[in-house]
């Protein structure tokens, strides 16, 4: 089966295909809607679309037969408010920020991480959805706050292979949280993690913890990987612990992180200028990728602009097929790149897309 790249961006959802000749470009769907989020199966049957409509609200769509047709369903929304005071109103999905398959013993059953910071599950495949009570609840998320958005955002979802019932997620600014009960219960995870910009005495408090994303190692799920707001991060120990990686030669900040699905050790980065600034560094877009567990790193900057560069890549812009070789890489000016020999040398598959704000192989 031709291997597909979907491309979630702000004026579509744009849908490339892989054959002997290359990429092509297959299909544009929900053309001029900003697409926030897309899920994809396996057999490329179901496909799951978030849109960001803005006043008009958050849009989820659904496919089953590969992008053919599409069905809206009812979105996530937070319960009414009962009890309380009678201008007390519940709050708005204000965004879908992740998507994930509950795991294969689970079929049709799916996790959506929103702003404001929550989860919410479905149990049939969309058609309806449930707020995780039990994070939404948990008494340390009166600390979280916005990161780069007002709301408080939760952006990365991983399910652990051993255990679908084993769920962490990341919050900005909230840190790690994880649950071994399918969302019964759930505990803090980010201890180790250091947030830079608060006052010395709260930099290390795991509640307040900028993660802009969080990934997971399929092969060696005891190892996982962040991409935070002021460093790079690695947990080598089940989410016990994090330490920090220091020798990113390029730049610390960054939203983007991709681990190979079958090494831990390696994984990839997008580095930027910090804070307000937020382009390449010397306006020179380039990848860092660790193959050792973060002792040393290779900058990747083959086929990748090197002067008058303002790409900045996303949270979900970075991606690593099943494989561990294959790439892509979407930007905020539009650009999309490819490799096919883990991050070596790239290859532009267009400049003139709107900005790109997540892509997914299939």
């Amino acid at each position: 089966m031709a291997q597909n790249l979907y491309v979630a961006s702000r004026k579509g959802l744009l849908t490339y295909q892989r054959g002997a000749k290359g990429w092509t470009h297959k299909a544009t769907d929900f053309l001029g809607s900003p697409v926030s989020m897309v899920l994809v199966s396996p057999d490329r049957q179901t496909i799951f679309v978030a849109l960001n409509l803005g006043h008009f609200g958050t849009k989820l769509h659904r496919s089953t037969d590969g992008g053919g047709s599409w069905t809206e369903l009812t979105a996530p929304q937070f319960p009414k408010v009962e009890g309380g005071e009678k201008d007390e109103k519940a709050p708005a999905v204000n965004a879908i920020w992740a998507m994930e398959w509950a795991g294969k013993d689970k079929p049709g059953c799916i996790w959506i991480g929103t702003a404001p910071a929550a989860v919410f599950y479905s149990a049939d495949n969309g058609e309806s959805w449930t707020l995780n009570q039990g994070l939404w609840d948990l008494p340390t998320r009166a600390k979280w706050f916005g990161g780069g958005t007002v709301d408080t955002a939760l952006h990365s979802i991983c399910v652990d292979p051993r255990s679908s019932d084993r769920v962490a997620v990341a919050v900005s600014c909230g840190g790690v949280t994880l649950t071994e009960d399918g969302g019964k219960t759930w505990r803090v995870a980010g201890h180790g993690l250091t947030a830079e910009f608060m006052p010395p005495e709260m930099q290390k408090d795991p509640d307040i913890q900028d993660a802009h994303l969080m990934v997971q190692c399929p092969a060696n799920p005891k190892v996982s990987w962040i991409q935070h707001h002021n460093g790079i991060f690695r947990s080598t120990d089940d989410l016990k612990s994090w330490h920090e990686i220091t020798t990113a030669p390029v730049s610390k900040f960054g939203f983007a992180v991709a681990v190979h699905p079958k090494d831990a050790d390696t994984a990839w980065f997008v580095p930027a200028v910090k804070d307000e600034h937020r382009y390449p560094v010397d306006e020179k877009m380039v990848v860092q990728r660790t193959r050792d567990g973060g002792k040393t790193f290779d900058v990747l900057r083959h086929g990748l602009p090197q002067e008058t560069a303002f790409d900045l890549v996303y949270r979900h812009g970075l991606v690593v097929d099943e494989t561990g070789e294959g790439l892509a890489m979407g930007s905020t000016t539009g650009a999309v790149w490819t490799s096919d020999n883990g991050g070596d040398a790239w290859t532009l598959l267009s400049a003139h897309l709107p900005p790109v704000y997540a892509l997914r192989f299939a």
